[in-house]
């Protein structure tokens, strides 16, 4: 009967780690990609939308990204969403295109990246841990109820000690990653 808590719990972590890829394929290691700014949210005709929702993203060479907006009345829209976006690039526009140049790091800059990047690993881990605590919650409530025996409730404690232990390895592994590729210059 909780294996099918646990199996929530699974599909629940499971986008917590993609949450986090997304996150840190949105901080910028130097060298310019369409998915530094592909989820900013923009503001148009009163609707919020991602970037990619909006506009077409090259990355012609390795230090600037090319934003084409289908519609060409959303160009102040998309530049006033990047220059406010915590990317910290300066976009510009030539009426047609936003060019973003995407400056190599400063050192001091590739440190505070490092912090924002393990600031997100925590928050994940966080939230994996949030998690694990609302399916125990449950478990042990079942046990109350009589619904499972207390061998079944030391079976899933035991299970979910080794998902949550996965999955903060795979957290790791990411964090891991993108500091590795933030510190190569």
């Amino acid at each position: 009967m909780y294996q099918a808590e646990l199996k929530s719990l699974k599909q629940k972590f499971e986008q917590v780690i993609s949450k986090l890829s997304e996150d840190f394929a949105s901080v910028r290691t130097g060298r310019a990609s369409a998915s530094l700014v592909e989820s900013i949210p923009v503001s148009y005709y009163g609707s919020t939308m991602p970037l990619k929702q909006m506009a077409t993203i090259t990355s012609p060479d390795a230090s600037q990204i090319v934003v084409q907006p289908w519609d060409k009345n959303a160009l102040s829209d998309i530049e006033l969403a990047i220059r406010n976006s915590e990317t910290g690039l300066s976009p510009v526009n030539d009426g047609q295109f936003i060019r973003v140049s995407v400056p190599s790091l400063t050192e001091e800059r590739r440190h505070e990246l490092l912090r924002v990047i393990s600031r997100k690993g925590e928050e994940g881990r966080v939230a994996l841990r949030g998690a694990r605590g609302e399916v125990w919650d449950k478990i042990r409530k079942m046990e109350k109820d009589g619904l499972i025996t207390e061998d079944d409730r030391y079976a899933a404690e035991t299970n979910l000690n080794d998902l949550i232990s996965e999955y903060n390895k795979k957290i790791e592994f990411l964090v891991q990653d993108k500091e590795k590729e933030l510190k190569t210059i």
